[in-house]
């Protein structure tokens, strides 16, 4: 099956911006909708963002205007573009399928704080 490493995250200031990878070690270009998920601390796991094999985005309230998912299906690679970062942001990331039959294997994720 399909794996996925996340990386990219770190500590940024509020306002401040970063670039997420979740790189599989496989195609994805047969899944059909690829997502980055969140989990704060004492919090359920949530859906920030997804997209399509054909590029079709769809995003969560809360980050509408400042996060950009995208995908290459040639680099087996999903990206999470994070923009005007705020505190509530903090989390660590992951990424995964969105409403598939069967989900990956989660990976470690990748720990986002914005924090002045």
């Amino acid at each position: 099956q399909v794996q996925v490493v996340e990386s990219g995250g770190g500590l940024v200031q509020p306002g401040g911006s970063l670039r997420l990878s979740c790189a599989a070690s496989g195609s994805i270009s047969g899944i059909y909708s690829m997502g980055w998920y969140r989990q704060a601390p004492g919090k359920q796991r949530e859906l920030v963002a997804s997209v399509t094999s054909s590029g079709n985005t769809n995003y969560a309230d809360f980050v509408k205007g400042r996060f950009t998912i995208s995908r290459d299906n040639a680099k087996n690679t999903v990206y999470l573009q994070m923009s005007n970062l705020k505190p509530e942001d903090t989390a660590v990331y992951y990424c995964n399928k969105v409403r598939g039959v069967l989900m990956l294997a989660w990976g470690q994720g990748t720990q986002v704080t914005v924090s002045s």
